[in-house]
């Protein structure tokens, strides 16, 4: 008896099926948020707070800091980059690294202050998901 080979079936290709018309990066695509500091240390702790506020919000996102000397070789990746007050003086730096993009230009914002400085996760959460456009 001739043995038939058997294929098997992927959760991409019945996501495929399912969603047929749509492109696969466009499913389940995580969103990325880029917190842009000069060194580090308090965003770190701004991204912990933020990544429970999406956690409770149910929204599926990636929240990740760099300095600014880093940011430009993940430009291509994020969704939206927020500025930490004290780097806001490189703000129309970034743009103008965010407009020339090969996949087009992102929304670059500096943190409120205040939200900065009491770590309110959540606030900075929601400023960027309505600069994502979510």
């Amino acid at each position: 008896m001739e043995k038939k080979e058997r294929k098997g079936f992927t959760f991409k290709g019945i996501i495929d099926k399912i969603y047929t018309g749509y492109k696969w990066e466009g499913v389940l695509k995580m969103k990325q948020i880029l917190l842009v500091c000069s060194a580090g240390m308090s965003t770190s702790l701004l991204v912990t707070k933020m990544e429970g506020a999406a956690k409770d919000a149910g929204y599926d996102a990636k929240i990740f800091a760099l300095p600014f000397s880093d940011a430009p070789r993940v430009l291509e990746d994020v969704d939206v980059i927020l500025l930490g007050p004290q780097v806001r003086f490189q703000k129309s730096a970034i743009e103008k690294l965010a407009a020339g993009r090969k996949k087009g230009p992102i929304p670059v914002e500096v943190i409120d202050m205040r939200d900065y400085g009491t770590m309110n996760g959540k606030a900075v959460f929601e400023m960027a998901k309505k600069l994502i456009g979510d």
